[in-house]
């Protein structure tokens, strides 16, 4: 069975808890609209003729496909978690760059334009524009956070 990925969405959150960095990872997922899935984390390729689309509602318990970054802390940290991904010029598919860190979102920018270069270098490609979605977080005091970015699979042919 060839489970081939025709659409996709990009969503991403952060969220604080005063309980657990799992509650504060909970939160995250349920504001950006996957907290109810069973996600299946994949690697890094966007299938030819995959388009991105609006995020949709996904049933229940629904196993789903994403390319998932996560980054989880403590108190008076900053924490980043993000993706990028770019469609090749040549038009056969893509890729996605997924990455974490303690740091803001524009320093985790600075780091995914670097994987998705080398991405791109040890392929021989080129890529068009590269997209990019980060989520940083300052958590606060006796607090646990998260922040994650996803790319979703939501169909396939």
């Amino acid at each position: 069975m060839e489970l081939v990925p025709s659409k996709f969405f990009i969503t991403h959150s952060s969220a604080v808890s005063p309980v657990s960095d799992l509650n504060a990872f909970d939160r995250a997922l349920i504001s950006a609209g996957i907290g109810e899935q069973n996600l299946v984390s994949v690697s890094s390729v966007i299938p030819k003729g995959a388009r991105l689309v609006e995020r949709c509602e996904m049933p229940m318990g629904a196993v789903t496909h994403c390319v998932l970054a996560q980054m989880r802390g403590t108190e008076g940290e900053t924490i980043a978690a993000g993706i990028a991904y770019a469609y090749r010029k040549d038009g056969r598919g893509g890729y996605v760059a997924e990455g974490h860190i303690h740091g803001s979102a524009e320093s985790l920018r600075r780091n995914l334009t670097w994987k998705m270069d080398e991405m791109a270098r040890i392929r021989d490609v080129e890529f068009d524009e590269i997209h990019f979605v980060a989520e940083d977080l300052e958590i606060p005091l006796d607090h646990y956070g998260c922040c994650i970015a996803a790319l979703v699979f939501t169909e396939y042919r």
